[in-house]
């Protein structure tokens, strides 16, 4: 789920009541990518937090002072202290129909702009001057887009204009069905039509409207009623045209699955609160830098650790009965041994002690004294017969056991490495997909989920980067293929990384490279040197019955690198 355009005018319109006029009082690198700013406004402390998350960009005021997150600022938190700090918050904008939002700053030195991009994949945070951008959280050089860069000293350029989409709040019957008259696919749903053809139309914001005008969600464009269309789209946009927001939260079974600023019908449990930051907050939790990631990893953590001990045990367990063939041969031995002797046993007899070998000692036999000797022995050989039958699979258990241990190593790891609300999520999600959380349901559907991260190295080639077991499933099977690099560091859980093979030769260094990521995004990250396996993608192999991203390989080679995190 993203900050659609109606959100975020929703947002501008609230910190123009809250924060315009406030005197900024400080500045705080929360975490990699969020900046907070104290503001003073009205009498108040407000928080104001600015995320530039691939997975979550938001921004939105929180309720508790923030903290810093990173042991030294980063270059626009210093920027951000000598131009934002001690400033006034002059006006808030949003370019129409954008998701994009303008902090304009009377600053120390002078006027600047907080450029607020919440877009996944591309979203950034940039402090501006003069049209000139001094900062940005994530720098977007030529190689990656030659139309927008983002890189201090280059003059900031908007997205480009969208074209070919009609303003949802002007928008006739007739054009209506002029989008619905061009539709040529059979498959096409309404909501997808929609959000392809409206602006600042959401998938969230198309399906309430199919679900207004038809009670489902996925009704195709050839079977709809355009008129109900229609009419159902005018109920939604009329208030927001009009800017009566309705802020509010789907907060259910479920979990917190969905924010709004206007009444949702499609998803239960919706209901209103004050603000949409409160909204946004509630939604994505509380943002108070490291440590709240941390207090939000510990209970998925204890109940890794939980599913670790059991499975464990389990396996131990399974180990020793492999070792118990001389606990099955004594029954069969006490079955034969009661045969021998039976005519000897006496009526009431309790036990019976016998040499099976000579040069053994005695075994002493239970008997029971209510059935006969034979029916005795037949009772020792049935548990002999059980015993081994329940031999039969355990080697296959036990290695059942150990993959699935190997797995909660590696969501150990995902967790570890997980830097916002959503990668902790996907390791909450893994364990109750596998019967592990005991907790609250996990998941918030049409949530986004994490993405493998692309790397490109000085010379061109492409480097995909799995930094949790779904991710690693989709690097090395959805992205990789035969000829490329697979990189993976040695007997510990950790990342997946494939390097593209483009028809070049790929040269040791690009394979270092890779490796010191490999072993940065893995168990060892904090080792002085990690032994990293190499091997073409195409003998890499799925363990059957294996988690997300579990693999064997063969015909690897080694590297010993410093584990390096990627810039």
């Amino acid at each position: 789920m993203y900050l659609d355009a109606f959100t975020l005018s929703a947002l501008v319109d609230e910190f123009m009541d809250t924060l315009v006029g406030g005197r900024v009082q400080d500045s705080i690198d929360v975490d990699e990518t969020g900046l907070g700013l104290e503001i003073y406004a009205h009498r108040q402390r407000r928080y104001l937090y600015l995320s530039a998350d691939h997975q979550s960009p938001r921004l939105h005021l929180v309720e508790d002072k923030l903290r810093r997150g990173l042991p030294k600022p980063k270059p626009i938190g210093l920027l951000f202290r000598r131009y934002v700090e001690g400033g006034t918050i002059a006006h808030i904008s949003q370019p129409k129909w954008e998701r994009i939002v303008h902090i304009d700053v009377d600053g120390p030195e002078g006027a600047v702009t907080i450029i607020v991009e919440p877009m996944e994949r591309r979203s950034n945070i940039l402090l501006v001057q003069d049209g000139m951008i001094l900062e940005c959280i994530r720098r977007v050089g030529p190689e990656e887009n030659r139309y927008r860069l983002s890189l201090p000293a280059h003059e900031y350029v908007p997205p480009p204009p969208q074209t070919g989409k009609l303003d949802p709040t002007r928008v006739t019957l007739q054009d209506l069905y002029g989008i619905f008259d061009q539709n040529t696919d059979a498959k096409q749903q309404v909501q997808r039509l929609l959000s392809g053809r409206l602006l600042g139309m959401s998938p969230l914001l198309a399906r309430e409207i199919v679900y207004r005008m038809s009670g489902q969600t996925n009704l195709k464009a050839v079977d709809a009623d355009v008129d109900a269309v229609y009419e159902a789209l005018q109920g939604v946009i009329a208030p927001l045209a009009d800017r009566q927001w309705q802020p509010g939260i789907a907060e259910n079974e479920n979990g917190m699955e969905a924010f709004s600023v206007y009444p949702l019908q499609s998803i239960a449990g919706w209901h209103p609160v004050e603000t949409v930051s409160e909204a946004l907050a509630a939604y994505y939790g509380a943002i108070l830098g490291e440590d709240a990631y941390q207090a939000a990893k510990e209970p998925v953590a204890a109940a890794i650790r939980e599913a670790q001990a059991k499975l464990e045990a389990k396996r131990r367990s399974l180990q020793r009965s492999m070792t118990d063939e001389s606990q099955r041969e004594v029954l069969r031995q006490s079955g034969e041994l009661i045969l021998a002797y039976q005519y000897g046993i006496e009526k009431g007899q309790t036990e019976l002690r016998a040499q099976y070998e000579p040069d053994q000692p005695e075994l002493v036999i239970a008997l029971d004294p209510k059935v006969s000797p034979l029916e005795n022995a037949q009772q020792y050989f049935a548990r002999y017969e059980k015993a081994k039958r329940a031999l039969t699979g355990v080697p296959e258990l036990i290695e059942e056991a150990e993959n699935e241990l190997a797995y909660l190593n590696q969501l150990a790891v995902d967790l570890e490495m997980a830097s916002n609300w959503p990668d902790i999520d996907e390791v909450q999600q893994a364990l109750q997909s596998r019967g592990y959380w005991q907790g609250k349901r996990a998941g918030r559907i049409g949530g986004g989920k994490s993405a493998p991260m692309r790397l490109v190295s000085p010379d061109g080639f492409v480097m995909w980067v799995g930094r949790n077991s779904r991710q690693n499933e989709i690097v090395t099977f959805d992205k990789g293929s035969g000829a490329d690099l697979w990189v993976h560091a040695r007997d510990v859980p950790g990342a997946h990384v494939i390097i593209k093979f483009d028809g070049r030769e790929i040269p040791e260094s690009v394979i270092e490279q890779a490796a010191e990521v490999a072993a940065y995004f893995s168990a060892s990250k904090d080792e002085s040197s990690v032994i990293v396996d190499v091997t073409p993608r195409k003998y890499v192999k799925k363990i059957k019955g294996g988690g997300p991203g579990m693999v064997t390989y063969r015909n690897e080679t080694t590297r010993t690198v410093r584990p390096e995190k990627p810039e």
